[in-house]
This record gives structure tokens, sequence and C-alpha cells, in this order.
């Protein structure tokens, strides 16, 4: 029983934890005066719901116990500085864009208003500061694909 225990949970300990708790389980079944036909089938079931909730257990690895086994996390900063870069292109690329929509675009992207917020402050309907956006929107993805390679 602990080598098929083994060949499911690839652990030597927790095998013969989960073997040892299923004839603890079957013991305890007994006890209570049931009935079992055939032990071996029985065993082998009990053992595999153990198993089955073994890996339903939520699996936690401290950082200690994966360096112990080679791991060791790296840092991978350059998507956060393209992304930082990009950013600020695009904040430079609103000043090309047609008056009417930099400032629905720098309250709606640099201030992160809402169309409701943006509609009172500038008293225009809020499905007209929607189009300004996306309109906005569409004019700096223009501006931003047509723009030079540094």
């Amino acid at each position: 029983m602990t080598s098929y225990s083994f060949l499911k949970v690839h652990n030597h300990a927790t095998s013969d934890d989960l073997v040892q708790d299923a004839f603890i389980k079957t013991g305890g079944y007994l006890v209570k005066g049931e009935d079992i036909v055939i032990m071996r089938a029985f065993l082998y079931h009990t053992l595999n719901y153990l198993i089955i909730d073994e890996y339903r257990k939520r699996k936690t690895t401290s950082l200690e116990v994966l360096r112990e086994n080679g791991y060791e996390p790296s840092i991978d900063l350059s998507e956060k500085i393209f992304n930082t870069f990009d950013g600020k292109t695009a904040l430079l690329l609103i000043q090309r864009l047609p008056i009417k929509y930099q400032q629905i675009m720098r309250m709606r992207y640099t201030q992160n208003l809402s169309l409701e917020e943006i509609s009172l402050l500038t008293k225009q309907s809020r499905n007209s500061v929607a189009v300004q956006a996306h309109r906005g929107l569409a004019k700096l993805k223009v501006l931003y694909n047509h723009q030079p390679a540094h």
C-alpha cells in the first residue's frame, strides 16, 4: 500500500502518513461494529479518499524551502520600465491631440476621473464625454503607433 500511495503523492513521509491514517480509519470503522467484507479493497478505498483529500489541501511552500530546492526568485523590471516609458510617451502625445480631446483625456487617464465626474466638471452630458474619450483614445493610438522609434 505504501508504494501505491507514494506513486500518487510523490513524497515518502506523506505516503507513510496516508497509509497509517487509512489503517487507523479502518480500525475505527471496525470498532464501531461495522462489517468489512474484503479488507484489502476497503483499505485501498479508504486510502484513495485520503489521497484525494491530500490533493485538495491548499499547498503552501515557504521561500526557505524553495531556496533549499534551488529556486532563486528573480525580479524582472523590464516590463514595468517599458510600461512607464509608454505611459510617459502617451502623456506627451496627449498634447498633440486636438484641444477638445486634450482636457477629457487628461481628466480620464491622468486624474482617473469617471465619465460622470468629467461630465459634471465640463458641464457636458455623460454620453458626449464618453464619445470624446473614445475618439481621443483612438487618435492617441494612431499618434502612438506612428511615432518614430528611438
